[in-house]
């Protein structure tokens, strides 16, 4: 071997040995648990035209909107190593203009409705970052041949991460939250008298994966839990009999809401779900009980939790999400010291946001790929 030979030899060789350097130093930097949010430098990034990357078909996935920044930081982080897959963010406004570039569509809680469906020519696959799809259209994208699908909330952290802020919002209630805080602003000391958990029955209506984690958290607590779902798999009555204190079916809610202190809702949204928290079921609970929603806005019927606020029926009210988002901050309904609203970020926790980054960066690897998609759960 001849000296130049031996000397692009050792250029090749170092060349390699820093593409690997880089490789594992960005997969080090991912999964640490010290990694930076980068959600304060987050842009809304215009869309740039297709391009051929090292001879490589592009793969592209468009996330819808602003919100939820980190979905995309955190995705676009983990696919550095990838420059074959492309990850941008449009505004809500310019999605119908340029879907059709894309391959997948991460809908970040966009109405995706016939309209927008039609004009993705090139669209594989609409996935939610998390689990709600009640915003998309599935009948029409079947019909146009795109797949839908959910990320499920096991495994990740989200149904985990959302669990804790129930017991956040019921903890803010039960204490008085908006209350300390003007005893704070007046130097007052010894007030507001809170409330416990302990020896609280909490009713979680809905219980799936968050309601099992909520369960799991509220036994610590000396809560009394009672939970009602539309079927019950000898699987769960198995494995989770001890957590639960009393079981229902759907036709049980309104019994169960009698008996509750606090109700929870951990319903996912459809048509026969809307506004099943309406005048009926708060009438049905206990004066001075307490409503939690972590769910979807649309769950809880908006008049009627204002007027038993307003009456003073509805001991307070602990919501993540609203009945349209961005919520208005003006809105009357935040009046109430006995309100607690939060920006819908039950589930926005860095651990569950990586770690769904990662299922979001790992179907677009294999859909480049053309392997199976793994760790989504396809409705159509």
């Amino acid at each position: 071997m001849g000296v130049a030979t031996k000397t692009m030899y050792r250029i090749a060789n170092a060349k390699t040995a820093f593409r690997n350097k880089n490789s594992t130093l960005a997969t080090l930097l991912f999964y640490s648990p010290q990694a930076r949010s980068i959600s304060s430098q987050s842009e809304l990034v215009k869309p740039k035209r297709m391009v051929e990357k090292e001879n490589k078909k592009v793969t592209r996935v468009l996330f819808c909107g602003p919100h939820f920044p980190d979905s995309y930081n955190f995705t676009r982080d983990y696919l550095q190593p990838y420059p074959f897959i492309q990850a941008d963010v449009a505004h809500l406004r310019d999605v119908p203009e340029v879907i059709k570039n894309y391959h997948i569509c991460v809908t970040m809680l966009m109405q995706m409705d016939s309209y927008v469906i039609s004009r993705a020519s090139n669209m594989k696959l609409l996935m939610q970052f998390g689990v709600g799809l009640d915003g998309v259209d599935i009948d029409a994208a079947t019909k146009h041949g795109i797949k839908v699908a959910r990320i499920p909330s096991e495994g990740n952290g989200n149904a985990i991460s959302c669990s804790e802020m129930a017991i956040y919002l019921m903890l803010g209630l039960l204490k008085k939250q908006n209350e300390m805080q003007m005893a704070v602003q007046s130097r007052l000391l010894g007030q507001p008298t809170g409330g416990t958990l302990l020896g609280k029955t909490v009713f979680i209506l809905g219980y799936g994966n968050i309601g099992i984690e909520l369960a799991k958290r509220l036994k610590p607590f000396g809560s009394r839990v009672i939970a009602t779902k539309r079927s019950w798999p000898a699987s769960i009555m198995d494995s989770d009999s001890n957590l639960v204190d009393e079981k229902g079916s759907h036709k049980d809610i309104y019994t169960f809401a009698s008996k509750a202190d606090i109700v929870v809702v951990c319903l996912r949204l459809s048509k026969e779900t809307a506004e099943i928290v309406d005048n009926k079921f708060i009438s049905s609970m206990k004066k001075g009980a307490l409503l939690v929603n972590i769910a979807r806005g649309g769950l809880v019927n908006y008049e009627s939790a204002y007027q038993s606020l307003e009456s003073g029926h509805l001991g307070g009210l602990g919501t993540d999400v609203a009945w349209s988002e961005p919520f208005d901050p003006n809105d009357p309904i935040l009046k109430f010291k006995n309100v607690i609203m939060t920006p819908h970020v039950a589930g926005v926790t860095e651990y569950s946001y990586r770690s769904m980054a990662k299922v979001v960066g790992d179907v677009a690897l294999q859909f480049h790929e053309g392997l199976p998609l793994t760790g989504i759960e396809l409705v159509n």
